[in-house]
């Protein structure tokens, strides 16, 4: 069963000063996490894990992470600007963009950090718009379906994501001859999954590849990212992915194929988001309606504008109702929000204890593309985000969006001006 990584007293505090709905977020459970991670890969001299920054952008959480040793993945212009103003410096960035604007390219080569291309065609655009530097990664994309052990995981081939496997020697061949002399090579096959095999399977591909790309092109290849992929138990009947057991597939992966090619000296790089934060925040909501017609509602105070995956995807997070964790789930309700459309549920036919009005409700595992996702339609507001930090006091990492903040855009009519 999953538990939530605060009490309903320590809840009940929070909202004395702070409003719901609002994310929390657990300092704690992403120190040990990450530090976990660092051990997993230690084998490997040059590992560095590349925080996902669009899972979670957030500066004081990214702060955390930089503290704990990782890097910062980026995917535009203001993620840039934050990963930056964090303290991340050059090739502690990692920029992995697509349909990228010519002003995210030259601010990446003005911050001088690592660029991981999408296209071939962006050589030429990369050139044009700023230039090239002499690191550069490519991203790589097989095509078709990605299985493991026959059990098809995701579907590369319809992804707008990387080079063929033909472009990537073609755009090797192409950077060698405009200057770059140290090369990545980069992958995303499948989205969150639940199983120790994804990485390793994935490492075998990538560094088959590599040391076919070294054959052919003669480039050095320094180092390869895994990038994301690498899920988290969304339901409590799912058997979370062990990192360590991860790490070791992927070393045996590494002795096997690129130590004795003689490239025992590459760096393996990740850029986990999900697994990095996902666990670690929630967010937290108020049953202030009960609706009894064709089914049984709860409405709360949040919405799908605070989280979007239930009602984007279809998606299932976990909810605990506070204080009745050892209560039976008798009863089943459609947990939904107030917006105008009728997707907006947190939970449909879900089981779960007697919800009274007033009721603290902890959505689990919104740590990751939760706030991120967040939008104002409907005029709703962003929540705050608060960190509990390890010494049990709670931190606001964000403050809640007001309706200054929503008519700000408007400014220059003169309308919304007080």
């Amino acid at each position: 069963m999953k538990k939530p990584f605060v009490s309903k007293d320590q809840l009940e505090k929070i909202t004395e000063n702070y409003a719901t709905p609002f994310y929390l977020y657990d300092e704690k459970g992403i120190r040990e996490n990450a530090r976990k991670v660092m051990q997993a890969f230690s084998w490997n001299k040059g590992f560095k894990e590349y925080f996902a920054v669009k899972a979670t952008p957030n500066p004081r959480l990214l702060q955390i992470l930089r503290e704990e040793g990782c890097g910062a993945d980026c995917a535009s212009y203001t993620e840039l600007l934050m990963a930056d103003a964090v303290g991340f410096k050059e090739n502690e960035i990692m920029f992995s963009s697509n349909v990228t604007p010519a002003e995210d390219f030259r601010l990446a080569r003005k911050l001088n950090v690592i660029i991981n291309l999408d296209d071939i065609t962006h050589i030429d655009f990369l050139e044009k718009v700023a230039d090239i530097p002499t690191t550069i990664s490519c991203r790589f994309n097989p095509g078709g379906h990605f299985a493991i052990e026959n059990n098809i995981m995701d579907n590369p081939g319809d992804a707008k994501y990387g080079f063929t496997r033909e472009q990537m020697t073609e755009g090797f061949k192409k950077l060698k001859a405009k200057g770059v002399r140290h090369f990545g090579i980069h992958s995303f096959l499948a989205s969150n999954t639940v199983t120790n095999d994804y990485y390793p399977s994935l490492a075998k591909i990538l560094f088959q590849l590599a040391v076919d790309l070294k054959n052919e092109t003669g480039a050095s290849i320094e180092f390869i990212n895994l990038s994301g992929g690498v899920g988290i138990p969304y339901r409590p009947t799912q058997k979370a992915n062990d990192i360590i057991a991860i790490g070791e597939g992927v070393r045996r992966a590494f002795e096997e194929i690129l130590v004795p090619a003689c490239m025992g000296d590459v760096a393996i790089f990740a850029e986990m988001g999900r697994f990095m934060m996902g666990p670690y925040g929630a967010l937290v909501a108020t049953a202030i309606h009960e609706k009894h017609t064709f089914k049984e509602y709860i409405g709360l105070d949040a919405c799908a504008a605070n989280l979007m995956r239930p009602a984007m995807y279809g998606s299932y997070h976990h909810i605990t109702v506070m204080g009745k964790e050892n209560e039976p789930c008798d009863h089943v309700y459609d947990v939904t929000g107030g917006l105008c459309e009728n997707n907006d549920k947190f939970a449909i036919d879900r089981k779960l204890p007697r919800i009274d009005i007033g009721d603290l409700v902890f959505i689990h595992d919104a740590g990751a593309h939760g706030y991120a996702m967040g939008y104002n339609y409907n005029g709703k507001l962003r929540s705050a985000e608060l960190l509990l930090r390890e010494d049990g006091k709670v931190e606001m990492i964000r403050r809640a969006e007001t309706a200054d903040d929503y008519f700000a855009t408007f400014d220059f009519t003169g309308l919304f001006k007080k």
